[in-house]
């Protein structure tokens, strides 16, 4: 056993357009979150971070760390939490997912205990509410998955480097909470099909590789035109994008980031995003396709 263990996990944008809270794409963006056990009881964080936000994390982090304890059945221990921001805080990239899954696998290599990727995925969706950040951080690549009964069923697929993830990381955050606030509690027949049918052939065009048959799939119903208000400048960055050769482009989760997947000019489409919101920055990313993974352990002395 040991005393300290780093996790290394990437980043996802979730969503994809019109399959809300079920598709993710886990990309090569990461956190890594160190956990050392120490004298005591409970979590602390000791990463050096506005106040603001470490009280925002220690709440969110020993939550996470109880349910881990009560769902392994293991005595509770005390463990110091360093983490290193790798993942954007507020722009829709599954930065709650990354620290929550670093917590409980980390406590998962110390404690000796035995939970699989599926349960640590039942667990970190059980603290997320949904597990369309989860499931790519857990098991990389493209994921389709939701709850079936009372479990979470998720289906994983390799995406191929060739696809770039153009992303627009502006420079303030988004509340996922307010984003969601503004989605209406009904939708038209007319809107529920679109998005099932986008959700569908999104999905297919993914999972086969055929990703010149994204094109024109993004123009999605469900939660992008409510949470535009918050991001004014969405549609402008979109068309940017496309016109600059990207196949597509969609909200990164509830947002701020904005993301163009493409086959050619990554850049061009970067600098073509760029110019619609000039107090940004641009990422050019991959798909990760293995999801997290434990970097090093100290053993116990």
């Amino acid at each position: 056993m040991a005393d300290s263990v780093t996790v290394q996990v990437p980043a996802s944008t979730s969503n994809l357009g019109s399959g809300f809270d079920t598709l993710g794409l886990a990309v090569r963006l990461y956190n890594r979150v160190r956990l050392t056990r120490v004298p005591g009881r409970g979590l602390d964080v000791v990463s050096p971070m506005a106040e603001a936000d470490r009280a925002r994390l220690v709440p969110l982090l020993s939550e996470a760390a109880r349910r881990f304890f009560r769902r392994a059945r293991r005595v509770a221990f005390a463990v110091d939490v360093s983490l290193d921001h790798g993942v954007p805080v507020g722009r829709g990239l599954g930065a709650s997912a990354t620290a929550r899954l670093g917590v409980v696998a980390g406590l998962n290599a110390l404690s000796g205990a035995t939970l699989d990727r599926q349960a640590l995925l039942e667990l970190v969706t059980d603290l997320e509410g949904h597990p369309d950040n989860a499931s790519p951080a857990i098991f990389g690549g493209f994921t389709v998955s939701g709850r079936v009964g009372r479990t979470v069923r998720c289906l994983s697929f390799p995406v191929s480097p060739r696809l770039k993830l153009v992303t627009l990381l502006p420079a303030f955050e988004m509340s996922t909470k307010e984003a969601r606030r503004l989605l209406p509690a009904s939708y038209s027949k007319a809107d529920t099909a679109h998005a099932l049918n986008r959700a569908a052939l999104i999905t297919a065009a993914l999972a086969s590789g055929s990703y010149e048959a994204l094109r024109g799939l993004f123009d999605d119903r469900v939660h992008q035109p409510y949470r535009e208000p918050l991001i004014p400048s969405l549609g402008r960055v979109i068309r940017a994008g496309e016109k600059a050769g990207a196949l597509g482009g969609f909200l990164s989760g509830a947002g701020s980031a904005i993301i163009c997947l493409t086959l050619t000019r990554p850049k061009e489409v970067a600098r073509a995003m760029q110019r619609q919101l000039p107090e940004s920055a641009t990422r050019i990313l991959t798909a990760d396709n293995e999801g997290f993974s434990c970097l090093e352990g100290r053993a116990r002395r």
